[in-house]
């Protein structure tokens, strides 16, 4: 099955961001195309492409050199053991952007949960690792 929407991050280097998504985030290789810098990568069904700036094929005229390359994308990745992963980045020694947390949002009359935490790549992009905690009935407390 194709994935319907499958985000691509511009990096400064594929190689580095490989290994950070690949060695700490437990996310896989599906194909690769190194001498382009680009790879793409899969993890439980999650999909996203790294491609490096000045390799292959380029949007130079929209994209910002500055780090944060990522400024303002913070993607949201379901997984099934989010406390391991926070506790992998640890290990790995990357801080998370946002402690692990569990965090209920209003959804119509009820609310739906999520344990979760965000970690920054190397670029900048917001990566926030969740997993789902189910609904509640919403209690209006402003009354």
């Amino acid at each position: 099955m194709v994935n319907v929407l499958v985000p691509e991050f511009s990096v400064r280097d594929c190689a580095i961001s490989q290994a950070f998504y690949c060695d700490v985030l437990g996310f896989c290789v599906r194909y690769a195309r190194p001498e382009e810098g680009f790879c793409y990568l899969e993890r439980d069904g999650a999909e996203l492409m790294l491609d490096q700036i000045g390799l292959g094929r380029d949007f130079d005229d929209h994209l910002s050199k500055e780090h944060p390359l990522g400024r303002g994308v913070n993607l949201q990745i379901l997984v099934k053991d989010v406390a391991m992963l926070a506790n992998n980045c640890a290990t790995a020694g990357v801080a998370p952007y946002l402690p692990l947390e569990d965090r209920w949002y209003r959804k119509g009359k009820e609310e739906v949960g999520n344990r979760q935490f965000v970690v920054a790549d190397p670029d900048g992009y917001l990566l926030r690792f969740f997993e789902d905690l189910g609904a509640r009935p919403h209690v209006d407390h402003s009354v």
